[in-house]
């Protein structure tokens, strides 16, 4: 089921504690922001302007559309409005040849409240919230269900990796230009996004769990949760063990570009159109459920999250918060997240397009990867999801694997912090290749597929280290690899 036909069924249903219409021809309704922060606060929703009360689509006018969104994006970050911000992105759509606006409002794992008031949702709508019994209610729901909330008053700025910031940065800018976060400091950012809150019930204020996650440095996360890893596995010459194994214990951010690394090294890519351009399969589906196994797990509880490559399929399993047993049902489940403000961050870098978009891009594209196939998605204490891949597609490297393993091995020993771990991952992939033949820049290029201003920096930083060496003139020249990382590889 594409976006689209989930925003038909959705305007079928009509009304209710999840759905939510408002005509909005022109500008945005001054009760818009009571129905938003009652959705965030009970279990989210889909608001739709340009729709009436009895489902009619009425369309919003077409020279206020850039206006509309604008000052639903802008008002969403202003604390005056929504406090704490939460920022939304609605989405244009047309059906029937009218214009509407879809804003999909994910369940938070705070208490909103705009212009000072507190709103709940039920399937009358939308209503005050005054009673402090009834707050603190909502606050203690939420916090039984929600652990990344989790205060932990004794984090302090120094905790986190100021670089990861930096690279959030980068990445939302990469998204969003125009993105209001990236005129904010590392605390007035932190804050803005969720990260830091204060506890409604105690008083006490601070970091939460989510922000250690994100950015925390690796001690830290250890210190706080001594269980956490995502353990990756190949098994497919060795079932009994494993033909490759990564285990990632560090951050989410570069926990997700561990875990695609590893799915670059062992799984094979296809191309599809859209539209007019090529695109991968298998970035494509595997950015989905990387996240998902990511910013979808349940982190307070010990069952370790995993990640195994067999010769037909991959499966991966994560401690989860369910709502609901089995299968998920692709065209009509309801998109619940079990993390809302990892999620959403997550959003803003542009590695989740929507809640709920994982289940729906896989199942879109899964098809041309392994025809014939389809993949499971199964709910309970354990998240299962069992993703299918073509038998043929994967073939057994021996020797060359030796030789990779024996590469990967000495070169993380050789850089160690140096450089993150997938570049590390990228290097030890260049320096396989030249281990086997001689080769320039315009070779590197060809066969990495990254960038000539990426590979001149790598050759750069492996000849720093003494791993490789340029031999040559400088138009007909080569690298190799040295004589003394050779005798350190032993080879």
């Amino acid at each position: 089921m594409t976006s689209i036909d989930r925003v038909k069924r959705l305007l079928r249903q009509g009304e209710g504690i999840r759905i939510e219409y408002k005509e909005a021809r022109n500008r945005l309704p001054s009760n818009i922001f009571e129905t938003i922060c009652a959705f965030l606060n009970r279990d989210g929703g889909d608001l739709f302007l340009g729709v009436d009360n009895n489902g009619n689509i009425v369309g919003v006018d077409e020279g206020n559309i850039s206006k509309l969104k604008r000052d639903l994006v802008n008002q969403s970050n202003d604390s005056n409005k929504l406090n704490p911000p939460f920022i939304l992105f609605p989405k244009v759509v047309e059906i029937r040849g009218r214009t509407i606006i879809h804003v999909q409002v994910p369940q938070s794992s705070q208490i909103h409240k705009t212009l000072g008031i507190v709103f709940d949702r039920s399937e009358d709508g939308d209503f005050r919230v005054t009673d402090p019994n009834q707050i603190a209610q909502m606050v203690n729901r939420k916090l039984s269900y929600y652990t990344e909330s989790k205060i932990y008053s004794e984090v302090g700025l120094n905790e986190f990796n100021i670089e990861l910031l930096n690279k959030a940065r980068n990445l939302i800018r990469s998204n969003k230009p125009n993105h209001p976060w990236l005129a904010l400091n590392d605390e007035q950012m932190l804050v803005t996004a969720g990260l830091c809150k204060r506890d409604l019930r105690s008083g006490d204020e601070g970091y939460t769990l989510a922000a250690v996650l994100l950015f925390g440095k690796d001690e830290v996360i250890k210190n706080i949760l001594p269980h956490y890893k995502i353990d990756a596995l190949v098994r497919i010459e060795n079932m009994d063990r494993y033909d490759d194994r990564l285990i990632i214990k560090t951050n989410l951010l570069d926990s997700y570009d561990s875990l695609m690394a590893f799915v670059h090294k062992h799984l094979p890519d296809k191309f599809y159109m859209e539209g007019d351009q090529r695109k991968s399969l298998r970035d494509n589906i595997f950015r989905e459920v990387v996240a998902n196994l990511i910013v979808h797990r349940e982190y307070t509880n010990a069952f370790p999250a995993s990640f195994e490559i067999y010769h037909n399929r991959v499966e991966m399993e994560n401690a989860n918060n369910p709502h609901g047993s089995g299968p998920i049902a692709v065209d009509s489940f309801t998109p619940f997240p079990k993390n809302p403000t990892i999620s959403k961050f997550f959003m803003e870098l542009g590695r989740v397009e929507e809640l709920g978009s994982g289940v729906l891009n896989v199942n879109r594209l899964i098809k041309n990867y392994a025809p014939g196939k389809r993949p499971q998605f199964i709910e309970g204490a354990v998240f299962k999801t069992i993703i299918p891949i073509e038998k043929r597609e994967i073939k057994a490297r021996k020797v060359d694997y030796e030789v990779y393993q024996i590469i990967r091995d000495t070169i993380n020993d050789t850089l160690k912090n140096a450089v993150n771990e997938v570049i590390r991952e990228r290097l030890v992939k260049e320096t396989t290749l030249i281990s086997k033949q001689e080769l320039n820049i315009k070779d590197l290029t060809s066969h990495v597929k990254m960038n000539e201003k990426t590979i001149k920096r790598d050759m750069s930083l492996l000849k720093k280290y003494g791993i490789v060496e340029y031999v040559g003139s400088l138009r007909k020249g080569y690298y190799r690899i040295t004589n003394k990382f050779k005798k350190k590889m032993s080879l």
